[in-house]
């Protein structure tokens, strides 16, 4: 008989692992595939849209640091935890030594995790701090409201106003002359929320009814909209774009058709789109003065 058979628990543990390894490599697989991750963009921002704002892009950079400081105490501790494995897996009966009251070790695991908070804690609040940063003299002022199930925009400064749609039990929408949409969900009637790109845009958020969320994807960036709370942001973009934004805040019936077209243009094309509005507007303005006759009862 050999004296050097192997243990029979080893030929478990190998069939074990070669079993499981198939299985977990497939997992990973399948994660990496269906995460949703097809661009370039989704990668490097690690799930997050490329920001179009300065605030969007502070954002993703404190995601970004976030991930990155995970990744090295995960790492650290996966390491710890495979070189006790290693170095430290049982070889005998024998009771190991027992190492009791080691000061250096316990200060340190005690000491270590309060740094680490407070480095995330540090970085936290000044990006929160700037991104909620308002300036005195923005160059743009939108006011938004959201009700039941639209929004409004308005431009005080240029007298832009967009008249309220009301939704009811049905598909389609009552609206005003000026309203830019009528069947919320269609792309091409949504309202439009148009920007320029490097200006500071202030938007004040007000609720007609119920809370919403006023989110606008690559801004990387939502904000609640309460009943008798305003709730106030400010971006400044730094590229054209077109994207949607939306309602985030389950609102009721017609929640998921709460949408809007946003649009990120040049100053010189925000003045035209502001001036058309308001001849548009002076156009409306003037039909319906124009049905009152002299007599009449408005």
């Amino acid at each position: 008989m050999s004296l050097f058979r192997s243990h029979p628990r080893h030929g478990v543990r190998a069939g074990q692992l070669r079993r499981w390894l198939p299985r977990t490599a497939l997992v990973i697989g399948l994660v990496t595939v269906t995460a949703g991750c097809s661009s370039k963009d989704a990668w490097t921002n690690l799930g997050l849209r490329a920001p179009v704002t300065t605030q969007g892009k502070t954002i993703v950079d404190l995601w970004q640091g976030s991930w990155i400081a995970a990744l090295i105490v995960g790492l650290l501790v996966w390491g710890l935890i495979v070189w006790a494995v290693i170095f430290y897996r049982k070889r005998s009966d024998r009771v190991p030594r027992q190492v009791r009251y080691n000061l250096p070790i316990e200060i340190m695991y005690t000491v270590v995790p309060f740094i680490m908070v407070g480095v995330l804690f540090f970085f936290t609040a000044r990006d929160e701090n700037q991104i909620d940063t308002l300036s005195a003299h923005p160059a743009v002022v939108v006011n938004v409201t959201g009700f039941q199930w639209s929004w409004s925009f308005q431009y005080p400064q240029y007298r832009v106003s967009g008249a309220r749609a009301l939704c009811g039990q049905a598909d389609v929408c009552e609206v005003g002359p000026t309203w830019n949409g009528v069947i919320p969900g269609n792309e091409g009637q949504m309202p439009l929320l148009e920007i320029p790109e490097h200006e500071t845009v202030r938007f004040n958020l007000v609720s007609a009814d119920v809370i919403h969320s006023f989110w606008i994807v690559p801004f990387n960036f939502k904000r609640d909209v309460v009943p008798g709370h305003p709730n106030h942001f400010q971006v400044t973009a730094t590229a054209p774009s077109t994207s949607i934004g939306r309602c985030s805040e389950l609102c009721g019936l017609y929640h998921s058709r709460m949408l809007f077209r946003v649009k990120i243009v040049s100053q010189a094309e925000f003045n035209t789109w502001i001036h058309q509005q308001q001849a548009q507007q002076n156009s409306a303005s003037t039909a319906t003065t124009a049905q009152i006759t002299p007599g009449s009862t408005p």
